[in-house]
């Protein structure tokens, strides 16, 4: 692990992305999918402020390295979820 404050940097770049990609696969992609596009938007902020939140609070009780190892899968998991997501629009 490099440092908190990379890995934020990270999850925000990567939320960042997620919802500019969702913005133009709603914008054009077919008409029937907004109430779609909003849920996952929202999902991504929501994404973006519990990860970012829980970088900087770790669990108690837990090693540094197996939490951050365990947060970074975790993270890496919603994300391929979202794209899947985005894909199917």
């Amino acid at each position: 692990m490099a440092n908190k404050r990379t890995l934020k940097r990270g999850i925000n770049l990567i939320c960042e992305e997620l919802f500019s990609e969702c913005i133009a696969a709603s914008l054009y992609g077919a008409d029937g999918h907004k109430d779609n596009a909003d849920a996952l938007l929202f999902s991504i902020v929501k994404m973006q402020a519990d990860f970012t939140c829980r970088v900087c609070h770790p669990e108690p009780g837990m090693l540094p390295k197996q939490y951050y190892k365990t947060l970074r899968q975790k993270f890496t998991a919603q994300v391929g979820e979202i794209v899947d997501q985005i894909n199917n629009f």
